[in-house]
């Protein structure tokens, strides 16, 4: 065994903590990054201050379908104390028309089923969708969102459809609290 000058194991134990750092930002820059829910817009799916993962490197292969979770850059007038994320369902991608009539969401003519709606209780119907707009066409390159607690959700009723530009990527591994750990599952729409 050789013993090594001290500044020889400085040096290794600066050039590991640099390693280490460079790869952790690599990683949270393209691949994923923990996300926290800040909003009760997606309840029951994701409760505030729960934390999710999100996907970052899949969308640049696959586009965002409906019924993906989505973390996104608040639109301009929307941001809130500290510029938070919002996070929503995507309900409408580029070329769509969606529309609500008599609280109900319809995509391309076709009523969309949603079992992830927030009710009050198990086995409660989930209230129904309003919006003061009846029917959007998505633009190429851009998202329709909506949150599963439609009451308390701000999104693309109110502020428009979302650029694709603007979304940071797709939430799909619920990791915190340790009880809800679990894969977020994307509803197959007809």
């Amino acid at each position: 065994m050789t013993n090594r000058p001290r500044l020889g194991c400085l040096f290794e134990i600066v050039e590991t903590v640099v390693l280490t750092l460079i790869i952790f930002l690599a990683i949270q820059t393209f691949v994923a990054q923990p996300y926290r829910v800040e909003q009760g817009s997606m309840e029951r799916t994701l409760e505030p201050d729960q934390y999710v993962l999100v996907d970052k490197l899949t969308p640049r292969i696959e586009p965002y379908q409906r019924g993906d979770v989505v973390v996104f850059a608040p639109p301009a007038g929307y941001e809130r104390a500290g510029g938070a994320p919002f996070i929503k369902r995507v309900i409408g991608v580029g070329g769509d028309t969606v529309e609500i009539r008599n609280g109900e969401v319809i995509v391309n003519g076709k009523p969309l089923a949603e079992p992830y709606l927030f009710a009050d209780a198990p086995g409660d119907p989930p209230e129904p969708t309003v919006a003061t707009q009846e029917s959007w066409t998505v633009p190429a390159g851009e998202l329709f969102v909506l949150g599963d607690h439609r009451a308390v959700s701000e999104d693309s009723r109110t502020f428009g459809t979302v650029p694709i530009s603007s979304v940071i990527g797709r939430a799909w591994l619920r990791y915190w609290p340790v009880n809800v750990f679990g894969v977020l599952q994307t509803p197959t729409y007809r």
